[in-house]
């Protein structure tokens, strides 16, 4: 459900108890996130307020956010104004989305420090506004301004006005029947946003998950009725929690009965973690994709266009035969200017072939343009083939690159395929620079290790230890550090896919059945996990060499036997 006043309310309700609680640390881990850092009773806790559009929030949380080495302005701003002050107040206003926190200082009774942290959450409206004890605005996280089409001007010397609400505060009716006559006429077949757009802090997603818990299908009086107590029910419970919805991707309200300290703050702090971590890895996983995808178009065309000068090349024996057979038959052909001349084909049983000439110079200097011609196309054709052969394998890594980023699984897999992918100077600048601005929120959640390390996925078959790379790196360390000679090396048969390592330690005979079924993890973590009949070769580590200077991943082997599987 939306984090919406019903919520809001139930959340504040639980913040009653760090009133008093001292601000002792700021931080703005993002753009729309900020984080109180609360000390009182002898514990710290941090408070988070974030205004994303779709995640807006308040609460209290226990998850480790890392932040930028250099604080923004707004961050040093309310460090500046806030630290030292205690909470004295933490409000809402009816069921409006919007959290007053009230702040003192008393040190000096004679000049009381006093300000007001302001948390609207409203969607794409949301802001964080510090204001001073007369309500003019010290600053916030976004400024808007009615000479650009905002309904209130939120910027440094403003007077902070509270936003224009013209839907109902449900709190102010005194019974059902007040409730009735409001809505009857308001009423459609979409009953939860004809509740929602009459009264404040009421998200259609709560009215719904009360029409599903209370099987309403129709519209009636009595169901109305028992919409209505529903929702007094839970602005009166004292005790709140969430129940994620079955497909995981909402949540709503519920009573849980029990007394624990801030168990809803925690659980909401629960659910947007996870939530914000799967958005996360999503858009990060889109994002890689789309780079190697585009890059990989790039080399397919330059493929095609290799392809195509090699079939220009086809004709470059043409050429030297037309060279030599001028050539042979120099003193017969008349030095007068011609377009072409018809000589005997020697290497054709002196066949007639009609030769084209230059009828700008002699027969010999057109010898030696077909000679010249003949030449250079024959060392275009060797520059182009290992053009070729080396276009083909930058296909065939990035290939596998986007093999590893389709079975990642995690935030950190994919930042060891862009630590990677970074390393890789197939990149420009442009590139570079292009990744650099992808629109991610990583370093929200991830830090880059200068120590490097690896953890391959472990299986055991039949009490051998079986290791399988996540990426290129990981492969390369699996196979040519971590791997002993004796033990056995298993991939798919030219088709991308992480490297398998049987353990033997005791250089015993494999039994087939487990090189089987070990062949089956090599396809089970292949792009050809979805096929039947899949080559998958193996041989000792022994036999497996890295050409100096291959990408990462890349190897060669020999000796090799072959399972299909």
């Amino acid at each position: 459900m939306a984090f919406d006043g019903i919520t809001l309310k139930a959340v504040t309700n639980e913040l009653q108890k760090i009133l008093e609680y001292k601000i002792d640390k700021v931080f703005q881990p993002d753009k729309n996130t900020v984080i109180l850092g609360l000390y009182g009773n002898g514990t710290n806790l941090p408070l988070l307020f974030c205004i994303n559009s779709n995640n807006y929030r308040i609460h209290l949380t226990k998850k480790t956010n890392n932040n930028p080495t250099s604080a923004p302005n707004f961050c040093m701003l309310l460090r500046k104004h806030l630290i030292g002050l205690k909470i004295k107040k933490i409000y809402t206003l009816n069921l409006e989305r919007i959290v007053f926190l009230e702040l003192e200082n008393n040190e000096n009774p004679n000049k009381p420090i006093k300000k007001k942290l302001i948390i609207e959450l409203m969607g794409k409206h949301s802001n964080v506004i510090l204001v001073n004890n007369n309500n003019v605005i010290i600053d916030s996280l976004r400024h808007t301004s009615t000479e650009n089409g905002a309904t209130r001007d939120i910027y440094p010397t403003a007077r902070y006005i509270f936003p224009e609400d013209k839907k109902l505060n449900f709190l102010e009716l005194k019974n059902f029947e007040d409730f009735y006559s409001i809505i009857k006429s308001h009423l459609t077949s979409e009953i939860a946003n004809s509740i929602s757009s009459i009264f404040t802090g009421i998200s259609s997603s709560f009215i719904n998950s009360i029409l599903e818990e209370n099987n309403i299908q129709s519209i009636s009086k009595k169901s109305l009725e028992i919409i209505y107590n529903k929702i007094n029910e839970f602005l009166n419970f004292q005790n709140l929690g969430i129940t994620i919805n079955k497909n995981k991707k909402d949540y709503h309200l519920i009573n849980t009965k029990e007394s624990k300290d801030f168990s809803l703050n925690y659980e909401l702090d629960n659910y947007y973690f996870e939530k914000e971590t799967t958005e996360l890895f999503i858009n990060y996983k889109t994002n890689l994709l789309a780079l190697i995808l585009s890059t990989i178009k790039k080399y397919e065309k330059r493929l095609q266009n290799i392809d195509n000068k090699i079939l220009e090349c086809a004709n470059m024996e043409k050429y030297r035969l037309y060279g030599e057979l001028i050539t042979a038959n120099l003193y017969k052909i008349p030095n007068n200017k011609k377009e072409f001349i018809e000589l005997e084909n020697y290497y054709e049983n002196n066949k007639l072939i009609k030769i084209p000439l230059n009828k700008q110079y002699v027969p010999s200097h057109n010898a030696k343009l077909y000679f010249k011609k003949y030449a250079k196309l024959k060392n275009a054709l060797e520059i182009v083939n290992k053009q070729k052969e080396e276009t083909i394998n930058t296909i065939n890594y990035f290939e596998s690159i986007v093999y590893e980023i389709e079975s990642s699984k995690t935030i950190e897999d994919l930042k060891n395929i862009d630590d990677e992918i970074m390393e890789n100077e197939i990149f420009s600048s442009n590139t570079k620079k292009q990744k650099k601005n992808i629109k991610t929120k990583k370093a929200k959640l991830l830090t880059t290790n200068k120590k490097i390390t690896y953890n391959p996925l472990k299986y055991t078959i039949g009490g051998y230890i079986v290791l399988v790379g996540k990426n290129n790196k990981e492969n390369d360390y699996l196979t040519l550090k971590l791997a002993k000679k004796n033990d056995i090396w298993f991939h798919t048969k030219e088709i991308p896919g992480s490297h398998v390592i049987l353990k033997n330690s005791t250089n015993d005979t494999i039994p087939e059945n487990i090189l089987y079924e070990v062949a089956k993890i090599a396809v089970l973590h292949s792009k050809a996990k979805n096929s039947s009949h899949v080559p998958v070769d193996y041989c000792n580590v022994s036999f497996v060499k890295k050409p100096s200077g291959s990408k990462p991943g890349f190897v060669t082997y020999s000796n090799n036997k072959t399972i299909y599987i």
